[in-house]
């Protein structure tokens, strides 16, 4: 049964979680996205990584894409720097090659009985995503694959971002879902006042909602585009616009709707995806999906300019995380006093469904 709670001065007891959040790992029975379809094309191999553990995805001239551990028994070189030969991928050393099952065969096309097969690992593609199972492949079947419905609607436009991130995922998932931030934020979307409505929890997900208004400065062109309007006057559109933000464990999602219009005026579903065996560094997959205006080629013409717009405030809140990880590390731990229930309902949510240090 959901939980909710609707006044942010409510006093809410959380029981004090019994692990530093920034040593808890991810959990990895979930599809993670671990490249974009875009950046593999046919007859090729590109290296990835999921909390240290090196994979090469191979999308053969025909068939579908499959995932193996990216090294070669043989003398432990990537097998990514090789190249895909029919439905093989062929070690860049020696020539030995590997099937989609990890069989081991030689250049003569022997098997190789002496080395050990290949780990495989459950692969999809969805959405111009490329997705890994992390977890046992037997388990991948009853696990779907995350749903993202706007990329597929032709009402909407929609781009896709992502970068390194040098922090731990659990602090991205804090600044998306805390939008007290907006001084961050100022000088690109003026003096914004959020007003906190609520959350709601489960066992695997948290979600708030907000509304704001402007207290100064003037509404940024790129912002218009997105609600499909001009607002000169703040104060006439205080308050009308509600932000909803969800962790749905592992991935976030963040939706904007307006009065007036019946879907959401923006939808960004994302994804952080730890890169180094510690998870202190994160690759990040955003799909921001935007609804067409009344005169749709008015946002294809506009479409450099939301870019901009949004990669502005992607960085700043990229320099912000990174600062909060820095901290952590020269302090040797989390020192954070948070007050915020929404916060403390999150670190939960991401204690209980990852993997505490001392189990990992």
């Amino acid at each position: 049964m959901a939980r909710i709670i609707s006044d942010i001065t409510a006093p809410v007891r959380m029981p004090r979680l019994p692990h530093d959040i920034r040593r808890v790992r991810s959990n990895p029975d979930f599809w993670y996205p671990v490249a974009w379809s875009r950046e593999l094309r046919r007859g090729r191999a590109i290296g990835v990584r999921y909390a240290g553990q090196p994979i090469v995805v191979v999308r053969p001239e025909a068939g579908a894409i499959f995932a193996l551990d990216d090294v070669c028994p043989h003398r432990q070189v990537p097998l990514s720097k090789g190249d895909v030969c029919g439905d093989f991928v062929r070690c860049a050393y020696h020539g030995l090659k590997y099937s989609r099952r990890g069989q081991c065969f030689s250049p003569d096309m022997k098997i190789e009985d002496d080395l050990p097969r290949l780990r495989t690992w459950a692969c999809q593609e969805k959405d111009g995503l490329i997705f890994v199972f992390m977890g046992p492949m037997e388990k991948s079947d009853s696990v779907p694959l995350p749903d993202i419905p706007r990329v597929r609607d032709p009402h909407y436009r929609t781009r896709h971002f992502g970068k390194i991130v040098k922090c731990h995922y659990s602090f991205m998932h804090e600044n998306l879902m805390d939008m007290n931030h907006q001084v961050l934020h100022s000088r690109l979307v003026g003096s914004m006042k959020p007003r906190f409505l609520g959350m709601e929890r489960g066992h695997d997900f948290v979600e708030a909602r907000y509304t704001f208004a402007r207290m100064a400065g003037k509404q940024p062109l790129s912002e218009a585009l997105i609600y499909g309007q001009r607002r000169k006057e703040g104060r006439n559109f205080a308050y009308r616009d509600v932000m909803t933000i969800r962790t749905q464990y592992p991935y976030q999602a963040l939706r904007i709707e307006t009065q007036g219009v019946e879907e959401p005026v923006m939808d960004l579903w994302i994804a952080y995806v730890p890169q180094d065996r510690e998870e202190q560094t994160n690759r990040v997959f955003g799909l921001l999906s935007i609804r067409r205006l009344k005169v749709p080629f008015i946002l294809d013409l506009a479409w450099p300019l939301l870019v901009a717009f949004t990669e502005r405030v992607f960085a700043e809140d990229r320099e912000i995380v990174e600062l909060e990880q820095r901290a952590w590390q020269e302090q040797g731990g989390d020192r954070n006093q948070e007050v915020f229930p929404v916060i403390m309902a999150l670190r939960q949510l991401l204690v209980q469904n990852g993997i505490s240090a001392q189990t990992a």
